[in-house]
C-alpha cells in the first residue's frame, strides 16, 4: 500500500518479510511496530515517506521521500540505518521510484518503465528490466532464495505476468493470468505459487509458478471491485488459506489445501487443487467479512498465523485458526482471529485496534491488554485512547532506541 491520496494520513504501509514487524509512511514520517506485541520499535519525524520497506527485523530500512522537500525527492532511494540513525547509501533514479522490494540477496526498484535488481550487499546492479508503463508501481517478490522470483505486468490491456527468476537473471515465464490488466498480485512465503487479481476484482487465481498452470479460481463477487491486498496463509509447501481485501470494504478468505471433508482427487493436480474448478468456484471455499473497514479506505492486510486443530475422536484436521492483521489508510492497525469450525462455518473476532498516527509505545501497550480482557466495547477503547492522548505528553521526537527490537542490520553496506 502506497502512493496514498492526500486525504488518508497514511502515505504507505507494508510488513516485513516474515509478518513479524510493519512500517508505514506519514507525512511527518515513518514508524515501525511489532506485529506480535503492537509495541511502536522506532520512529522518525523528518518529512513525508512513501515507500518505508524493511528487510526482516533488522535496521535495515530502504525508504523513499514524498517529494515535499527537497531532500526527500522521490527520485532518491535511501538505504537506512536505524541503530545509528543515519543514511548508509542513497541511490538517484532518472524518474519517481514506483515501488522498492528487498530480500537477503536482492534489491529490487521499480520505475515506470524499467526495473532495476541490485545485489543487496554491494549494490551493484545486477540486471535491468524493460517493462509495460507500469502507472502503479506494482510488482510481487518472493522473500525465499529457494524460490527467488519477481512478478511484473507484462500487459497494460490484459492481466499477463513476467515471471522473473532474480537470483539466476533470466525470464522464468509469462502466465495469462486475466482478461483486465492486473491489480494485485502476490507469492506464497516459498515462492512457489503467486495469486493475481484484475482491475475487474471478480475472480482471484492462483498459479504454480513452476509450471506456469492455473491451479484455483476463486470468486470474490459479482460487480467489479478494486482488490487493495492478497495475502497467502504461511506454509512450508500449498498454503492453507489465500487472504484478499477489497475497496467494499471486505475481507475475504479463500480456502486451497485446508479441506474440511477430506475430499480426494486422482487427477495429476488432486494434491492440489478441489475436486474440480468448480468446487474452487463453490462458496463453500470462500469466507467473507463484511464491513470490516470503510468502504473505499485503503488496506493492507496479511495472515501472520495460522494452525489447524485436531479433534481425537475424528481423524484429520476439522479446524482451523488464523491471525489476520490489517492496516488501513485511515490510520488504523486491526488484528482478527479468524475460526474454521468443522461445519464449515466461520467467525472473526477482533483480538484488538489502535490508532497509528496517535501511538506510542505506552498506549499501544494499554489497548492491546484491554484487548486481552475483551469486556471493552471498539468505541470504549477509542474513547480511553482519546483521554490518554490528550492526558500524556509524549516526545515524539524520541527514536524510543531504548525499546528497540531491530539492534543490528544483517548487512553491512559499502
Amino acid at each position: 500500500m502506497a502512493n496514498q491520496s492526500t486525504s488518508h494520513p497514511i502515505l504507505c504501509a507494508s510488513f516485513n518479510q516474515d509478518n513479524s514487524c510493519f512500517a508505514i509512511g506519514t507525512r511527518d514520517g515513518f514508524k515501525i511496530f511489532d506485529c506480535n506485541t503492537g509495541r511502536l520499535l522506532y520512529e522518525r519525524v523528518v518529512g513525508a515517506f512513501v515507500i518505508v520497506e524493511m528487510l526482516y527485523s533488522s535496521s535495515l530500512l530502504a525508504i523513499v521521500g514524498a517529494g515535499e522537500q527537497p531532500s526527500l525527492s522521490p527520485r532518491r532511494l535511501c538505504l537506512f540505518n536505524t541503530t545509528s540513525g543515519t543514511a548508509l547509501r542513497e541511490l538517484n533514479f532518472l524518474t519517481s521510484i514506483l515501488a522498492v522490494r528487498i530480500n537477503r540477496k536482492r534489491l529490487v526498484v521499480v520505475l515506470l518503465e524499467k526495473t532495476f535488481i541490485y545485489d543487496i550487499n554491494s549494490l551493484e546492479i545486477k540486471d535491468t528490466i524493460d517493462t509495460v508503463p507500469n502507472l502503479k508501481g506494482l510488482c510481487a517478490f518472493s522473500a525465499s532464495l529457494d524460490g527467488p522470483f519477481l512478478a511484473l505486468p507484462a500487459s497494460t490491456v490484459k492481466g499477463s505476468v513476467l515471471v522473473y527468476n532474480a537470483i539466476d537473471l533470466h525470464s522464468h515465464c509469462e502466465i495469462d493470468a486475466h482478461r483486465a490488466p492486473l491489480a494485485a498480485m502476490v507469492f506464497s512465503s516459498n515462492g512457489m505459487y503467486i495469486a493475481t487479481a484484475s482491475e475487474q476484482g471478480t475472480i482471484i487465481r492462483v498459479h504454480l509458478v513452476s509450471e506456469a498452470t492455473k491451479s484455483y479460481s476463486f470468486r470474490r463477487g459479482t460487480y467489479p471491485s478494486t482488490i487493495f491486498s492478497l495475502s497467502f496463509g504461511p506454509s512450508a509447501d500449498l498454503p492453507d488459506i489465500l487472504l484478499a481485501t477489497s475497496s467494499s470494504g471486505s475481507t475475504h478468505v479463500f480456502s486451497l489445501g485446508f479441506d474440511l471433508n477430506q475430499r480426494k482427487s486422482s487427477s495429476f493436480l488432486g494434491s492440489l487443487m478441489p475436486g474440480s474448478v468448480s468446487d474452487a468456484l463453490d462458496p463453500a471455499h470462500h469466507h467473507v467479512f463484511h464491513h470490516a473497514f470503510p468502504a473505499g479506505v485503503r488496506s493492507n492486510a496479511v495472515v501472520r498465523k495460522m494452525d489447524k486443530v485436531s479433534d481425537p475422536s475424528i481423524p484429520g484436521p476439522i479446524a482451523l485458526r488464523a491471525t489476520i492483521s490489517v492496516i488501513t489508510s485511515g490510520g488504523y492497525f486491526q488484528e482478527y482471529g479468524f475460526r474454521i469450525n468443522h461445519k464449515n462455518e466461520a467467525s472473526w473476532t477482533l483480538e484488538h485496534e489502535f490508532n497509528l498516527l496517535t501511538a506510542t509505545a505506552e498506549i499501544v501497550a494499554y489497548l492491546v491488554w484491554l484487548g486481552g480482557f475483551k469486556i471493552f466495547g471498539l468505541c470504549h477503547v477509542h474513547v480511553i485512547a482519546k483521554i490518554l492522548v490528550k492526558d500524556c505528553i509524549f516526545d515524539i521526537a524520541k527514536s524510543h532506541s531504548h525499546d528497540m527490537l531491530l539492534s543490528q542490520a544483517e548487512f553491512e553496506l559499502t
